[in-house]
């Protein structure tokens, strides 16, 4: 029974031999199907290999899907030649491994295949799942099989140089010495303020700027539009259900719920056949039966006993029932057992049984108030869908057919509204949905003023509008944004403040001159960071980076450096001392994460190396149309 099955399952996966991978089904796949019906030029050759074009557009669509883009939004030219630089890798690293006589054995595939969790259900295999999967990608089995031979001969020929690299004692000493180095420093910030407070901005200075940046103060055009909304929440609302309706669908679905209670059984079989009589079997059962009453563990006498040795390897297990899913024999004496009893010898289509009763759940559905709610819900929902559709497609003729959305107001019963001023760039709710925008600055709408398509915002929204007023762009009055202006040129003075304070300093420094008293008339003073790393938390990053950046050329003699950060503050360096790393200062975790970060790039490093030989060597001829690349 249950052994037959899993048997035949195991048959099944022995003989599925199936992969997974996306990245090259322009290269293996789709090309295998499409090249035998185009006619068209190739578009690359590689060594003699000849590139299609179906191949291009395939990996310049997987390409495009991983980036998740917008083909509209992208330039077409620019994917195709990222494709056909990639595909042109492919055939060029495939090309090496085969001319190395590089191989993968049948065993490492097929164990590749069954611990894709692409094709396990709870992480275990199934061959059915791998079988819709395959076919889903438009994969024959054996074309599935070469597709992922041919990419673990890509991974293993690019593996053979980015696994292989490794770092001297020397090298790491010298990278260590970089990268763990730490700086003596103090650094001046100089914030803007309040330093030009006391100095006025004349109207003649608002007015010059007013009129030097004109399109800063313009106002964009904008639209105030009618509409009507369709909402399936309106129309459910609208509707009503006489409780007795509700009461109805609620008894008939506690009466099925109620009906449904689950039972778990487990149970020995002893399996009729030429070997066994059903007397036979039945003297069987009634002697496990008497050594289960007489102590003996129920699941141990399965494993021994029972000829449906899938279940027994489970302690009989044979899972759950809703009084249908066994034969109507054990399910009789599920309903006559307690929980844990065991039964009398039971006789079925497939022999004699021992059943266990190992589970018994009786299902409490909730009360009507709880769930009075959701079945009104549910019951109106197919007419509200009906109804939806029925006034959608009347919307959508009386949107065309009349010019205003009063007749569509008076035959559907919906609402005029009316939004506020937006622009092209859009408003809040609604109004911010590009289509919605589209719409109310189409030619239609706006030039010949007609009502808009129906726009369906989801699947319960849908909107029909007109432009109600038209408000042209026009450059903001002097007095609008004077105060704007103001704040802006007095920014610009902070800034230019700031700068020449800090010039004054660096200045005053460069001469040997005193500068603490400069400090002290603008509440300025020193930080300072001693033994400093690159990745000190305590410091702004930028200053950071100005401050190893640097270098000493005397290790008595400071030297100084500055910078603006991006929010305007003028900083000042003085850089005091450098002291080297040691990979002996770093902590195992930091000395691991260093080395394998380095072998890393020294790996890829060199595998790009390779890939450019490749290339070098290679006869590689184009001939790409001019509208495509």
């Amino acid at each position: 029974m249950l052994q037959d099955i899993r048997d035949n399952s195991q048959g099944v996966i022995a003989k599925v031999i199936i992969g997974f991978i996306v990245a090259i089904f322009a290269l293996f796949g789709v090309d295998s199907i499409m090249t035998g019906f185009s006619t068209s030029p190739p578009v690359a050759e590689i060594n003699g290999e000849e590139i299609s074009e179906a191949q291009l557009q395939a990996s310049t669509q997987n390409l495009l899907n991983s980036i998740g883009g917008s083909a509209d939004a992208l330039d077409q030219g620019l994917l195709e030649q990222i494709a056909l630089g990639q595909i042109i890798e492919e055939v060029l690293l495939r090309q090496s491994a085969q001319n190395a006589a590089l191989s993968v054995s049948s065993d490492r595939i097929d164990r590749s295949i069954v611990e894709n969790p692409q094709f396990q259900i709870n992480g275990v295999f199934d061959a059915d799942l791998a079988v819709r999967t395959m076919a889903s990608q438009g994969f024959s089995v054996p074309l599935y099989r070469e597709t992922l031979q041919q990419q673990m001969l890509l991974s293993q020929a690019a593996n053979a140089y980015t696994s292989s690299a490794f770092v001297t004692d020397t090298e790491l000493d010298r990278i260590a010495g970089l990268a763990a180095q730490t700086r003596d420093f103090r650094y001046l910030s100089i914030p803007m303020g309040t330093r030009t407070l006391g100095t006025a901005i004349s109207d003649q200075e608002i007015q010059s700027y007013y009129e030097a940046n004109q399109d800063d103060f313009t106002e964009e055009e904008t639209v105030m539009v009618r509409y009507v909304m369709l909402d399936k929440n309106v129309i459910a609302e609208e509707l009503e259900l006489d409780e007795g309706v509700v009461r109805a669908q609620y008894e008939t679905e506690r009466n099925a719920f109620e009906g449904s209670a689950e039972k778990r059984a487990s149970h020995i079989l002893f399996e009729v056949g030429d070997d066994l009589s059903e007397e036979a079997a039945l003297e069987l059962a009634a002697s496990a039966k008497r050594r289960i009453d007489d102590g003996e563990d129920f699941a141990a006498i399965a494993l021994e006993l029972s000829t449906d040795t899938a279940s027994a390897e489970e302690g009989g297990d044979i899972g759950y029932t809703d009084g249908t899913a066994f034969p109507e024999a054990i399910e009789a004496a599920l309903l006559a057992l307690s929980l844990n009893e065991v039964s009398e010898p039971v006789v079925s289509e497939f022999g004699v049984h021992v059943v266990k009763l190992t589970e018994d759940s009786d299902n409490v559905f909730q009360g009507f108030e709880e769930v009075a709610g959701r079945i009104e819900r549910e019951l109106k929902s197919s007419e509200v869908e009906l109804i939806y559709a029925e006034r959608l497609e009347n919307l959508s003729n009386l949107a065309f057919e009349t010019g205003d959305l009063d007749t569509i107001s008076d035959e559907l019963g919906m609402d005029i509204l009316v939004s506020g001023a937006f622009g092209r760039t859009g408003a809040s709710g609604i109004f911010s949905n590009p289509e919605i925008i589209a719409a109310a600055f189409s030619e239609e709408v706006l030039v010949e003023g007609n009502n808009s398509e129906v726009v369906e915002l989801n699947p319960s929204q849908a909107v029909v509008l007109n432009v109600l007023e038209f408000i042209e762009a026009s450059v903001l009055p002097l007095e609008e944004v004077e105060p704007e202006i103001a704040v802006l040129l007095r920014t610009r003075m902070e800034r230019e403040a700031v700068q020449l304070l800090s010039d004054q300093i660096v200045t005053a420094i460069e001469n040997e001159e005193p500068v603490d008293q400069l400090l002290a008339d603008n509440e300025l003073e020193w930080l300072t960071e001693e033994g400093a790393g690159r990745a000190e938390g305590s410091v702004n990053r930028e200053i950071l980076t100005r401050a190893f950046a640097m270098s000493l050329s005397d290790p008595n003699v400071p030297v100084y450096g500055n910078l603006t950060l991006s929010n305007d503050t003028a900083v000042i360096i003085e850089l005091n001392k450098i002291t080297a790393g040691s990979i002996e200062t770093l902590a195992q975790a930091e000395r691991e994460s260093m080395i394998s970060s380095i072998i890393s790039d020294l790996g890829n490093s060199d595998f790009q190396a390779y890939m450019s030989s490749l290339q070098e060597n290679a006869d590689i001829e184009t001939r790409i149309l001019e509208q495509s690349l």
